[in-house]
């Protein structure tokens, strides 16, 4: 059953005492690569090997599973660059800047919201950055500017996309934008993750998510929706 989508309340209409509210101790945490399936993102919190991955994580001081989790759009687009160490092919990033004419669809980006601690989530975001676990991020600049740059590297530059029930919605990307680093095909498991996880928390079919995730740049031209729809219907 398609799930509707939670619509998330702009930063901008959010009044300062939400939005200056600091330290933020819960916060939703926007999934749009793997982290989508729930088996990966386990591995983030809980620690260890997810199914297909070829990385091991340390997991987070908190292991406990997310408060809550909701179906969420986001503006921008999805797009796969550089090369995964731990799945081969292209990972996927969020450009939120991309321009309206290369956004394919309606422009926006189904993602899975994770209800987290401020600890979870900071350790999810190391454990992606290739850091060591175990210290709480500072989310201020980001919470009041939408935006901000924890390092050079790829997930490195946090993202708050608005408020959702009164809580700030953020996720990780790269400080690049999509048209400055050349896109790179994903490999099939990691397709399979991204796809199971847009089918179990937004309810669409396989074919539905495939033809959405064909059209993104580094997937389109490299992955028919065929193809895609048979990665999320066949066994692995």
């Amino acid at each position: 059953m398609i799930r509707p989508p939670r619509r998330l309340k702009a930063l901008d209409d959010a009044p300062d005492a939400v939005r200056r509210r600091t330290p933020v101790r819960h916060l939703w945490y926007a999934a749009y690569g793997s982290n989508m399936h729930l088996d990966r993102l386990t591995a983030y919190l809980a620690g260890g090997r997810p199914p297909g991955g070829l990385r091991s994580y340390p997991g987070c001081r908190d292991p406990r599973a997310p408060a809550r989790t909701a179906p969420i759009m986001l503006p921008g687009l999805l797009y796969f660059a550089t090369e995964s160490q731990v799945w081969t092919g292209g990972r996927a990033f969020y450009d939120p800047d991309a321009p309206p004419d290369d956004l394919p669809g309606s422009g926006e980006l189904p993602v899975r919201g994770y209800l987290l601690t401020l600890s979870q989530f900071s350790d999810i975001a190391a454990q992606e950055m290739y850091r060591e676990p175990g210290e709480d991020l500072d989310l201020t600049e980001a919470v009041t500017r939408g935006r901000s740059r924890l390092g050079p590297g790829r997930y490195e530059t946090l993202v708050c996309a608005g408020l959702l029930d009164g809580y700030p919605v953020l996720t990780f990307t790269a400080p690049w934008s999509s048209k400055d680093i050349a896109v790179n095909p994903p490999a099939a498991a990691y397709l399979r993750h991204i796809g199971a996880g847009i089918v179990a928390s937004h309810g669409w079919s396989a074919r539905r998510a495939a033809g959405y995730l064909a059209g993104c740049p580094g997937a389109e031209g490299h992955w028919t929706a065929e193809e895609i729809a048979a990665l999320l219907t066949d066994p692995p």
